[in-house]
């Protein structure tokens, strides 16, 4: 079993960066791929970027590509997710979760992620 953690949500204004964590317990970090997730209010859960087991692969949606950055912490079992020019529209729930899938598609995938953390809280104010 793995429990995954979030933290470091909150508001922040338009144009300014805050960075995720994700703290997992129970499994060693490089057993799972992890990803990160969004959902605002009224909408599906949407990827936001994910990271290979090794930490060597990482993907982003592409509308997120350039701003948000995904790392991995192998000896902290720690992931984060660094947003960088935060917008209005990034405002949302944000989920860590873990996976044992392997391929590209796959991780883009929400379905395909077996455990989840509770959520972290993004508001942006513009």
């Amino acid at each position: 079993q793995v429990q995954l953690v979030e933290s470091g949500g909150g508001l922040v204004q338009a144009g300014g960066s805050l960075r995720l964590s994700c703290a997992a317990s129970g499994r060693t970090f490089s057993t799972y791929a992890m990803g990160w997730f969004r959902q605002a209010p009224g909408k599906e859960r949407e990827f936001v970027a994910a990271i290979s087991r090794n930490g060597g692969t990482a993907y982003y949606a592409d509308s997120l590509k350039g701003r948000f950055a995904i790392s991995g912490d192998s000896a902290k079992n720690t992931v984060y997710l660094q947003m960088n020019r935060i917008q209005p529209e990034d405002t949302a729930t944000y989920y860590c979760a873990g996976t044992w899938a392997l391929r590209e598609g796959e991780l883009r995938d929400k379905s395909q992620y077996n455990y989840w953390g509770q959520g972290t809280q993004v508001t942006v104010s513009s």
